[in-house]
């Protein structure tokens, strides 16, 4: 159940205070600090992350800002993802164009670089093969000082993309491509960022940084890979809420990786008109966990 203050009048609240439980630190903090990170970490920090993605996903909503920062840790590794300020509900329809400013740039999948007007959840799986690579290497995978650039470093390590991986790229970036060299994939580096970049690691890391993004991997079928099976084990032993343990053992969920339906509905959004009318459906919603609280 929800604890909800209610405001003395629905004219005298103009902000919205949430209290959540406390997270010590974030990815970021945690990557650049001198604490050593094993491969049991990563394995855990990387499975949560595609456990809340393939639920998000499983809703129809793309979060379109995941970074370090962007994904919380307290002191027992339990990781939650956060700051939603640029989330949509995903738009099915490829005619509508969606903005291309998203997703912070170290994280920013090559179709969005490229001004393709419409883009899947596959933009998550590319910001999470960019930290997963970061969790492995200590350092940020593609770190460059514009958007072009940034291209050019992704283009370094996948190579030249087909024609047909270009197909929702605007004609600039498109030309930028066919200018310059033609490159090959130089994906064996990826051995190099660490002991930790074993070949399992680097095959499912191999299938988040896909140019494709309908070739890329999702969310659900990352989380199958043999590479988090032990991420799997240690997050349902001793860190989730959704297993318990008994005097007789530990008892495990029937569904480790829960999915959402029906998917997220955001229509009540559109039929917004003013502030006074978002104020009156926010004091109802409060009105109503308080009863259903009693």
């Amino acid at each position: 159940a929800l604890d909800i203050l209610q405001p003395p009048h629905i004219d005298y609240f103009e902000e919205i205070y949430v209290v959540t439980e406390l997270m010590q630190s974030d990815l970021h903090k945690i990557i650049v600090s001198p604490q050593p990170l094993s491969s049991d970490h990563v394995k855990v920090f990387l499975y949560q992350i595609l456990r809340g993605l393939k639920y998000l996903h499983s809703a129809g909503i793309l979060h379109r800002d995941i970074k370090p920062g962007n994904l919380l840790v307290n002191s027992n590794c339990v990781l939650k993802i956060c700051d939603f300020g640029l989330a949509r509900v995903e738009e099915l329809d490829e005619s509508r164009h969606m903005t291309q400013e998203v997703v912070t740039q170290y994280y920013r999948a090559p179709e969005i670089l490229m001004g393709s007007r419409h883009y899947s959840n596959a933009i998550d799986i590319w910001s999470v093969g960019c930290i997963f690579a970061e969790l492995l290497g200590r350092r940020i995978l593609f770190q460059a000082q514009s958007p072009i650039q940034q291209l050019d470093l992704i283009t370094d390590l996948l190579g030249t993309p087909s024609l047909e991986a270009m197909r929702t790229a605007c004609e600039g970036a498109k030309a930028h491509i066919l200018r310059g060299p033609h490159k090959q994939p130089s994906l064996p580096v990826l051995y190099t960022l660490s002991s930790q970049a074993t070949h399992e690691a680097v095959h499912l890391l191999c299938r988040m940084l896909v140019f494709d993004p309908s070739k890329r991997i999702s969310a659900k079928d990352a989380l199958a890979h043999p590479y988090l099976d032990e991420g799997r084990l240690r997050y349902h032993t001793c860190m989730c809420k959704c297993c318990f343990s008994t005097s007789t053992g530990r008892v495990y969920t029937s569904d480790f990786e829960p999915v959402t339906n029906p998917k997220f509905d955001d229509t009540f959004e559109k039929n917004l008109s003013s502030v006074r009318q978002v104020k009156e459906i926010i004091h109802q919603f409060i009105l109503e966990q308080q009863k259903g609280n009693r």
